[in-house]
């Protein structure tokens, strides 16, 4: 491998002469060898320090033309977008497990920008510290980057796919109506319910749960960049944050603003534990669809096989043409990451010291595998899984006929305790509802059968 000298405050370091990262970033990768190749820092934060570089250049060059200069903005402004498109990811190799402000990554996005700007210059134009981190610290840009990938992850990845997800249930509910089932509570039956009520309580979960992760994004529409190392603002322009704020608008097509308190913004991560809360319900509720699917559809004979789902692979290397609710299993454990994630998250924003919460990267790296995760999972739960869904309404009928639950649509005629004795006295002599009732002088045959109609219990 050939190597170029690069050089910062502490000396000379040797570089890969074929990247266009510098000192700071190939010091960083030689002391943190924790999860190389693995748990690098997230694609979504670089591409969200690209948008903030190019949108603090642009706010800069407005507030300070004469150490901006035109000249210097459009080569800081094509490398920026470079980085935003994700086109030269070779070229950030750093892992999560570094210091906990992101100083490094702020650095690798600065040297990156430099050299890549200056090639594009044909000439050193550019500085990583002077021009590229113009106005700014790593302590106001990897907060800023937090909240950019978290606002783009959250609106454009995971609130499609619930919303796709909660159209196919309104199919759903309406493909099944009339269909009434045994509804269960404790894992028990239960009064009738009907199959599209049961769907419908699935669907308006996750409706709840796109409402709460739109009010998640408000807060975290909120930006520290500005506040620069402590939250004073030394060293940026007056304005700074209100104009890189409208930038950053500008490039997302997203509602970004400066947040009113930079020493808030510099310590504090309340706003990303509470978005991740709101994607924890999600992934809660998740898990609730999935395991419920699931058990509808267990069986195929031993089960309760009131559904049917898509068969999309074999099940057992060793039982021929045993199949599993394989999408279900994996929301499950997608749920169980998730709400590990949760606590990692709440463990590290609990850390903030003085003027600043040095736990950024590893809540950065969980919440966006958070959202990452659960979009997908989302995804390839509604393309295989709930698209296919399908009552075996034979079966719903049987179990909702065999059901001793419906002894609850007695209680207004014979009275709980009359109720309770002709369930139990069914389910005892293995009999049926109407046996027991007549047989123990409750109701004539006549009368319960006036009376009991299942189908009008929903």
């Amino acid at each position: 491998m050939e190597y170029r000298i690069e050089h910062d405050s502490m000396g000379e370091m040797k570089v890969p002469a074929d990247r266009y990262w510098a000192a700071q970033t190939q010091r960083s990768h030689e002391n943190f060898k924790i999860g190389v190749g693995i748990e690098t820092m997230p694609e979504e934060i670089v591409r969200a320090f690209g948008i903030l570089k190019m949108a603090a250049a642009r706010a800069n060059h407005a507030l300070k033309p004469e150490k901006m200069t035109g000249e210097k903005l459009a080569v800081i402004g094509k490398a920026a977008g470079e980085v935003a498109e994700g086109k030269l990811m070779d070229h950030f190799p750093l892992v999560v497990w570094q210091t906990g402000s992101g100083t490094q990554s702020n650095m690798n996005a600065n040297e990156v920008i430099a050299n890549r700007a200056n090639e594009l210059a044909g000439r050193k134009l550019c500085h990583p510290n002077d021009d590229i981190n113009m106005s700014q610290s790593s302590n106001d840009t990897f907060p800023t980057a937090m909240h950019i990938s978290a606002v783009l992850a959250v609106e454009d990845k995971l609130l499609p796919a619930a919303e796709r997800l909660i159209e196919v249930l309104k199919a759903l509910e309406k493909k099944h109506e009339g269909i009434v089932k045994s509804g269960r509570t404790h894992l028990q039956d239960a009064v009738p319910v009907a199959f599209s009520q049961e769907i419908s309580g699935w669907r308006a979960s996750l409706e709840r749960d796109t409402e709460l992760l739109k009010l998640a994004v408000g807060p975290l529409s909120e930006l520290a960049l500005g506040g620069t190392a402590v939250g004073t603002g030394l060293n940026a322009p007056a304005g700074f944050d209100t104009k890189v704020a409208e930038e950053v608008s500008a490039l997302t097509g997203k509602k970004f603003r400066t947040a009113a308190n930079k020493f808030h913004a510099l310590t504090s991560k309340d706003e990303i534990v509470f978005a991740h809360g709101a994607v924890k319900a999600m992934a809660a509720d998740m898990m609730k669809i999935a395991n419920d699917v699931r058990w509808l559809a267990s069986g195929p004979r031993c089960g309760l096989g009131e559904i049917r789902i898509p068969e999309n692979e074999p099940g057992s290397s060793i039982m021929p043409g045993k199949v599993n609710p394989t999408q279900c299993e994996q929301v499950t454990m997608v749920a169980v990451q998730v709400m590990g994630n949760d606590a990692a998250i709440g463990f590290a924003a609990s850390q903030g010291n003085f003027e600043l919460n040095v736990f950024m990267p590893v809540i950065a790296y969980n919440f966006l595998q958070s959202v990452r995760l659960l979009s997908e999972s989302i995804v390839s739960f509604t393309v295989n899984c709930a698209v296919g869904i399908t009552a075996d309404a034979e079966k719903m009928r049987h179990n909702l006929y065999n059901s001793l639950m419906l002894v609850t649509a007695l209680n207004p005629y014979i009275g709980y305790e009359n109720a309770a004795k002709t369930a139990k006295k069914a389910f005892r002599e293995n009999i049926s509802l109407r046996e027991a009732c007549v047989s123990l002088g409750f109701l004539t045959e006549e009368r319960f059968d006036e009376v009991f109609r299942p189908e009008e219990m929903v």
